[in-house]
């Protein structure tokens, strides 16, 4: 069984969906937010529709005087959310949005020439002389108050982002607690615990050896920086080895490269870095493509890794790489059929890894 119907290759990005992995997380990231405002005193309001239109609407209800925001990278975002501010000026609101997701902006690092990287290890270099941004981040005045007025929102459950029959994620709370909270609990468990020996774990699918902080990352419930000063702290505290903290910074600075290349080349979500490979003679094969996702083409472990992600929403980074490569060079398959699945059924489902890992894997990208 499918979750829904597949998704249509090639799609549109500019209007790309949630996937259904991702509304599953979203929905109870929502729920766990609104009870973090309710704590304070406040409440989530919850609007549907384009943010150029719903937010300033929603800013002039309740009498607010700026709007604050995290940046997004992917074309279509940036170009949205340069609609949103222009909008929101023409009503007289203040527009800020903030690096909150990125250790620097993907425009602050540069080659000697003067370009951006394509390369991971010479970025990884420069990303780790620089660090993370040292300027002091937005918080709220001292004057601010949390809002408890009485303007119309949109219930949580009404928006139907949960599965229900067949419900294919009941398992995922086994294995998941998005939110804030559970983003804090995940790093600081793998901190005290799981980062012991992560240069060598990282690698065996067998162990629980990663910090499986992605889609926390990925729906902004902790940021990179965050991640990046409590990984330092621990290393110069003596509790984290230096080898296995700098390991796990560098496959943060995978994240951060993946943005850096979506933001110089914001067509590799649709198109192959190398362009020779838009001519490659990619097979059409239907009954292969629906035994890959399935996790029935007789191969253990690429079948162990589909039937991890569709029970859990997750699949180890090494059997991403295996599958992949499976399905683009055993197969032949286009690697856009199989980003196109991950997009739906992984909970870490991100437009820049997920492009950007896919194509490395078919070698037509960075």
């Amino acid at each position: 069984a499918q979750r829904r119907h597949p998704l249509p290759f090639r799609v549109d990005q500019r209007r790309r969906p949630l996937g259904s992995a991702g509304r599953w997380w979203l929905h109870h990231a929502l729920a766990s937010l609104s009870q973090n405002l309710e704590a304070y005193g406040s409440r989530l309001i919850l609007r549907c529709g384009r943010a150029e239109k719903a937010l300033p609407a929603l800013a002039l209800e309740a009498g607010a005087t700026a709007v604050y925001w995290n940046r997004r990278y992917a074309k279509d975002q940036i170009k949205e959310d340069q609609a949103l501010k222009e909008k929101l000026k023409s009503e007289g609101i203040g527009a800020n949005s903030y690096n909150g997701s990125l250790l620097r902006e993907p425009w602050e690092i540069e080659t000697k020439a003067g370009s951006f990287y394509q390369v991971f290890m010479p970025f990884w270099k420069t990303l780790r002389d620089l660090g993370p941004e040292t300027r002091k981040s937005f918080c709220l005045p001292k004057n601010a108050k949390f809002f408890d007025g009485d303007v119309e929102t949109t219930e949580l459950d009404t928006l139907k982002l949960t599965p229900s029959k067949p419900d294919w994620a009941a398992a995922f709370p086994d294995r998941w607690s998005p939110g804030e909270d559970g983003a804090a609990r995940r790093l600081d468990d793998f901190l005290n615990e799981a980062v012991d020996n992560y240069a060598d774990d990282r690698n065996r699918p067998d162990q629980e050896g990663t910090s499986r902080l992605s889609p926390h990352l990925a729906f902004g419930e902790i940021s990179p920086n965050a991640i990046w000063r409590a990984t330092l702290s621990k290393m110069e505290s003596g509790d984290v080895s230096t080898g296995d903290g700098e390991k796990f910074l560098s496959e943060l600075a995978w994240r951060e490269f993946s943005y850096h290349l979506l933001y110089h080349i914001p067509e590799m979500r649709e198109q192959s870095i190398k362009a020779e490979f838009e001519q490659f003679p990619w097979n059409d094969d239907e009954k292969a493509l629906g035994a890959w996702r399935r996790g029935e083409t007789g191969y253990p472990i690429v079948d162990a890794g589909m039937r991890q992600l569709w029970r859990t929403g997750w699949m180890h980074n090494r059997v991403r790489m295996i599958v992949a490569s499976f399905l683009t060079k055993d197969l032949l398959i286009d690697w856009r059929v199989g980003e196109e699945w991950f997009w739906d059924t992984l909970v870490d489902a991100d437009p820049a890894n997920n492009a950007a890992g896919w194509q490395w894997v078919a070698g037509c990208g960075a």
